[in-house]
């Protein structure tokens, strides 16, 4: 809320389902290849070729609906959203209006109002409703060279055209841009768990669109609304719908008003600015598909899919909470991507800490991981691994800055835990005969500190701690280190 005003806010995702091949053809999915390389008289519109459903599609989809809380409908139509677009060579779009595949979810997220500088403050659940989510192909693309002032060139690529979408749509449920911005990064992460989506904003196979318009706090009619358009990273919608709440406001206190528009975000300039004027459904005469029938999704089918599922990351991270007593803020990130949370438990499990664990993964492991471009799934570090070096640390072989400098070693050179130690010669000493010796050599050449001490000036335990470490070459173990000095001072 803002000087009396609320802004309202709906959400459209456009993910594309990670098949091999495209919805209505056998033309090869393919990022960045050869611009029309992969196409066929389907995919181009030519007269007289007909589409054919791919029913990996279906399954992917399916497992998209089930994992944001939709229910898959037990039939659903295809139909023709007629517009023109040079890269929509058919002169219409394959697509699902009044039946769609999906509707009538409920997704429940946890949501966080943030500070100046995006920092969560407490966060909170928040159920959002999702209308539906329809199945239809991608377009192709554009591309645009050149300057308005100088020569510019288009050209077109239909290696996109006809790639299979789920288009997720919620109600005007969202009150903030943060909100929406929690809601987008929770599908994606959902959507990647399930395998329904690769969901890399990068590449183009998620996509996201804003609806926003603003109201007086208390009013429960709508105002014209905005939607903003070609979103390619979540930070950049949420600056979008941000900029834009503000501009709305400063617009219906001038008594200028809002026109119902289809905006871009201009990065460089940090602002919205109009694409064009906004369509309605009736805009596009919509008619069902007469090249395809309509599509039945058995009980047996949605069973089967249902039993394929993982378990969902919020499932696991209160599961990881409960049985390994992580904090929610940890337990979030571990299960931020599926790789990491599965390379966590059996890593867990197998040192017998998990908390250590958890330290360890999401610091030093971390870490090199985001360093080299690498997820869970292709460390260099088993989880087995990991599991060693842990234990290897709590028997206290090791210390903690050396069971760091070990896992870097692991990481970069495939070693174990063991050879890494052995080479590097960190093998601590426990034998308390060796270290009492060395005890008794520290105290007996620092007698003016040992008076200090006994005198009353605790804080120079430290420095006794640090002259049996050095003497001992840093192979000492603390816990024996300390345990021996409390008893010779």
């Amino acid at each position: 809320m803002k000087n009396g005003w609320e802004a309202v806010i709906g959400m459209e995702i456009h993910t594309q389902l990670a098949t091999e091949t495209k919805i209505f053809c056998g033309c090869r999915v393919e990022f960045g290849g050869e611009p029309n390389a992969n196409t066929c008289p389907v995919c181009l519109g030519l007269p007289g070729a007909l589409p054919v459903l791919n029913r990996r599609v279906i399954e992917l989809g399916a497992r998209a609906a089930l994992a944001l809380g939709l229910e898959i409908q037990e039939t659903s139509i295809f139909a023709r959203k007629n517009y023109f677009y040079p890269d929509l060579p058919k002169g219409y779009q394959i697509s699902q209006y009044d039946r769609p595949f999906s509707a009538n979810g409920k997704l429940t997220i946890m949501t966080a109002d943030r500070d100046d500088h995006g920092h969560a403050r407490e966060w909170r659940p928040m159920t959002i409703e999702i209308v539906r989510m329809h199945l239809e192909e991608d377009a192709g693309k554009n591309v645009h060279e050149g300057l308005p002032e100088t020569d510019k060139y288009s050209y077109i690529d239909l290696n996109r055209a006809g790639t299979p979408l789920g288009e997720i749509v919620t109600g005007p449920d969202f009150r903030s841009s943060w909100e929406a911005y929690d809601y987008v990064n929770h599908v994606r992460r959902v959507l990647q768990w399930v395998g329904a989506s690769d969901a890399d904003m990068e590449k183009g196979n998620l996509r996201c669109e804003a609806n926003v318009s603003v109201r007086r706090v208390g009013e429960s009619s709508f105002n014209n609304k905005v939607e903003l358009k070609n979103l390619n990273s979540v930070r950049f919608m949420q600056k979008a719908i941000e900029f834009e709440i503000e501009r709305q406001i400063a617009a219906h206190e001038s008594g200028e008003g809002v026109n119902q528009e289809t905006r871009l975000w201009d990065e460089a300039k940090q602002e919205t600015r109009v694409m064009r004027s906004k369509e309605d459904a009736h805009d596009y005469r919509y008619f069902p598909e007469p090249d395809l029938q309509p599509l039945r999704v058995t009980a047996e089918f949605i069973d089967r899919v249902t039993g394929e599922m993982p378990e969902l990351p919020d499932a696991m991270r209160d599961r990881l909470m409960e049985g390994y007593s992580l904090s929610y803020a940890d337990a979030s990130q571990l299960v931020a991507d599926r790789s990491l949370a599965e390379f966590y438990e059996a890593a867990a499990k197998a040192s017998g800490n998990p908390r250590t664990t958890a330290n360890y993964i999401l610091s030093e492991l971390g870490r090199e991981l985001n360093n080299a471009g690498k997820t869970a799934a292709e460390s260099p570090v088993s989880a087995d691994g990991l599991a060693e070096l842990i234990k290897t640390l709590d028997a206290g072989k090791i210390n903690n800055n050396q069971a760091k400098e070990v896992l870097v070693e692991m990481f970069a050179s495939g070693r174990t835990a063991a050879e890494v130690i052995a080479e590097k010669g960190f093998e601590q000493v426990s034998d308390e005969g060796a270290i009492a010796k060395i005890v008794e050599e520290v105290i007996a050449a620092n007698e003016a500190q040992v008076a200090a001490y006994r005198g009353g000036n605790e804080k120079l335990f430290g420095f006794f701690v640090g002259q049996v470490m050095k003497a001992s070459q840093g192979k000492a173990n603390p816990k024996v280190v300390n345990e021996l000095l409390k008893k010779a001072l």
